[in-house]
């Protein structure tokens, strides 16, 4: 018997793209994620949990998810308050204002570790008016924050820019003529529709913040139980050919970091349903 029209998928072809989407996912994803699971059977669980467990390593992890959370709530913030201007406002140099947004995504991170370091070092421009009031920012965890705000915030600002250009204003004028002032206006109708992407482009740039090297490895110092961080523990492992303890390492980071962003998309898909 044949099936109804409504029995059949409004696309053609799901066979064909669902092969090449779990294709492309295997051997992009699944397959190096297998390759990091196999190349952790070399240690036994007691070796294996001592040496994702040593004070070291626990250090690093401390250093990577605390810096990289405060980085997401700052970007959250300070990108919200961008997309805004870039939203609602008109100004000269708008197109290169908007445009310089992006930079952080084809500046190679090296170079960007060592911009901040230059600035923020003791000698630098910004570092050492700082540093003659007794606060310093390079070598620091400050620093590592700052350099990780800086490779997250284009992820909040292009997830929060497109939602606020589709809110309705009539919504606005209407809370307005009800007589709502423009802070309980922006509080009851603009921020619940905006709090789902911010808490999408914070998870962004927190789990890239998570994993980001190359523009932390120069401003952060590499001190070890200070401002040492997870990835860089795991290229030292590696560079003294301890590839089992870098994968063991690398798996703990991973398994974290999956369990943080799978908590962070069910409270977005609850805030989701909440608004609706």
């Amino acid at each position: 018997m044949k099936k109804s029209t409504s029995q059949r998928g409004v696309l053609p072809g799901f066979g064909l793209t669902m092969g090449y989407s779990v294709l492309y996912l295997s051997l992009v994803v699944l397959i190096p994620l297998s390759a990091l699971l196999l190349n952790s059977t070399g240690l036994t669980w007691e070796k294996f949990w001592s040496v994702a467990t040593d004070s070291r390593v626990l250090a690093s992890y401390k250093v990577s998810f605390l810096t990289a959370a405060a980085a997401g709530l700052i970007d959250a913030v300070l990108g919200l308050l961008l997309a805004w201007v870039l939203v609602r406002y008109e100004f000269p140099g708008k197109k290169l204002f908007d445009a310089m947004i992006d930079l952080p995504f084809a500046l190679p991170t090296a170079v960007a570790g060592v911009s901040l370091t230059a600035i923020y070092s003791s000698k630098g421009w910004i570092g050492s008016i700082f540093e003659s009031i007794g606060i310093k920012i390079a070598f620091t965890p400050i620093g590592i924050t700052l350099a990780l705000m800086f490779i997250g915030i284009p992820f909040v600002v292009r997830t929060v820019q497109p939602v606020l250009q589709d809110l309705d204003a009539e919504v606005e004028e209407a809370a307005a003529t009800l007589g709502a002032s423009r802070l309980r206006t922006f509080r009851t109708v603009i921020l619940p529709e905006l709090l789902p992407p911010l808490l999408t482009g914070f998870a962004l740039a927190f789990a890239r913040g998570i994993g980001e090297y190359g523009s932390v490895v120069f401003i952060s110092g590499n001190m070890p139980m200070k401002t040492e961080i997870a990835p860089l523990l795991i290229m030292s492992k590696l560079e003294q050919f301890d590839y089992a303890g870098a994968t063991a390492v690398a798996l703990m980071l991973l398994l974290i970091s999956f369990v943080l962003l799978l908590l962070i998309n069910s409270l977005q898909k609850r805030m989701r349903k909440t608004a609706l």
